[in-house]
């Protein structure tokens, strides 16, 4: 007789289990929460060399809400989706602010943080604290839609409605935070998307997709639907050895991060004088570039573009500088962003960042 899903999940997890994470030394809450951000949507391998600077540089909650955003999202470049890193510093002042710095202890006080919803809430109480709450991220929802055949694609209410009342069953109420490991550790190591190692897996015996030979059905897939494609024009403006960079909006897309100035509908020229008070000696049109997000594909058509002025007619402000190639950027750049700009040092013999 099969002993029960979490028993064979935390058995496996003894001997396989991953206990060697950056985040995983003395259970800290703040580095878990710090972790656990970083890993939505992203891998465990990306993540390791970000977190260990970020909290090199931000050791605290405290020393996270008492930095300037630009340096946190400096510290977040290329990881992508900065909603969370602004999400997580907003929420780091709310710690510091109002609770002395000491992390919430109850489930309802963390999901009410910006940035943390359900299942972030529960793994990082569960892993910290041992508390029991069920989660589901995206290794856990592979595991449990092939593990019981969830038909259906997860995003939908009643998919996600059933695999949170699996998830529930199976969470154990001792070594709540083994399991919420483990489950984890599975969906990454070896119930993986594309070539599930299920020969050695701690749950094969009872999974309902690998009886069925159907294991890559499970979870279902998003509808396909086709990504529209939008363009714009980035310039290089270019001083000397200075390039002009502006704060895009907190809403929108890179919000928050420094950026090369969109065109829009004006002439060049016109941008020029009307932002730079400025003529442009010399244009050069580079390759389009072009950036994948989730919903939507985005051209970029760099454009360098040589001015010749002082460059205290455009001061230094809060969402305005002259970024000179040599020197440590001023914030948070966009990966695209980044690109273009070591394009541009390259193309400069600029090596220094």
């Amino acid at each position: 007789m099969l002993t029960s899903f979490s028993d064979r999940l935390l058995d496996w997890f003894d001997t396989h289990g991953r206990t060697d994470l950056p985040w995983q030394e003395g259970n800290d809450s703040y580095r878990i929460w710090v972790s656990e951000i970083m890993l939505q949507q992203t891998q465990v391998a990306t993540v390791i060399p970000y977190f260990e600077r970020f909290v090199k540089s931000f050791p605290t909650v405290t020393a996270l809400a008492d930095a300037d955003l630009d340096d946190v999202l400096h510290h977040w470049s290329g990881l992508g989706y900065y909603a969370r890193a602004r999400n997580l510093h907003q929420a780091a002042k709310i710690v510091r602010d109002d609770r002395g710095g000491v992390f919430p202890k109850a489930f309802e006080d963390v999901i009410a943080l910006p940035g943390i919803g359900r299942s972030t809430a529960g793994a990082i109480l569960s892993l910290a604290l041992d508390q029991r709450h069920p989660i589901l991220d995206g290794n856990a929802k592979r595991v449990l839609a092939r593990h019981e055949a969830i038909d259906g694609w997860p995003g939908k209410a009643a998919v996600l409605k059933k695999l949170w009342q699996i998830a529930d069953k199976h969470t154990p109420e001792r070594r709540s935070a083994a399991y919420t490991q483990a489950i984890m550790d599975l969906g990454a190591t070896l119930c993986r998307r594309g070539s599930p190692a299920c020969d050695r897996c701690p749950v094969q015996e009872d999974c309902a997709a690998r009886v069925a030979g159907s294991v890559l059905d499970y979870p279902g897939r998003r509808p396909k639907t086709e990504k529209p494609l939008r363009q714009t024009t980035m310039l290089l403006a270019r001083n000397s050895e200075r390039v002009y960079l502006e704060r895009r909006p907190e809403a929108g897309i890179w919000g928050g991060l420094w950026s090369l100035p969109e065109l829009g509908d004006r002439t060049i020229d016109d941008w020029c004088r009307d932002e730079l008070e400025a003529a442009a000696t010399a244009t050069e049109r580079w390759q389009t570039l072009r950036h994948s997000f989730s919903h939507y594909d985005l051209d970029i058509q760099p454009i360098l573009v040589r001015v010749d002025s002082p460059l205290s007619k455009v001061a230094d402000s809060d969402d305005t500088t002259w970024y000179g190639l040599d020197e440590t950027p001023p914030g948070g750049l966009a990966a695209p962003v980044k690109k273009l700009i070591d394009q541009l040092k390259k193309s400069s013999n600029v090596t220094h960042d």
